[in-house]
């Protein structure tokens, strides 16, 4: 994968397109990223013993080629070849 987990990227397809953001987490098998703040998601939770339910925005797994880097351990290392 051409991302890593921490670095800064921005979405260049689907929904969210041009939002930027911080990758969460890389799943590398399946060559997807989460991207903080990006493919929210809303999850009704149930409530329990007398709690009251509710509902949750979560981050959605996107494909990794939908977003470009912005900056990052890559860009740093060929800024410094330079």
């Amino acid at each position: 994968m051409h991302v890593k987990k921490g670095d800064k990227v921005k979405v260049i397809a689907g929904k969210d397109k041009g939002k930027s953001g911080v990758i969460v987490r890389a799943l590398p098998r399946d060559g997807k990223v989460v991207v903080e703040g990006v493919a929210l998601y809303k999850r009704h939770l149930k409530g329990s013993a007398g709690k009251v339910g509710t509902i949750v925005e979560r981050p959605r797994a996107i494909d990794a080629s939908n977003v470009a880097l912005i900056s990052g351990a890559k860009i740093k290392s060929a800024l410094d070849a330079k």
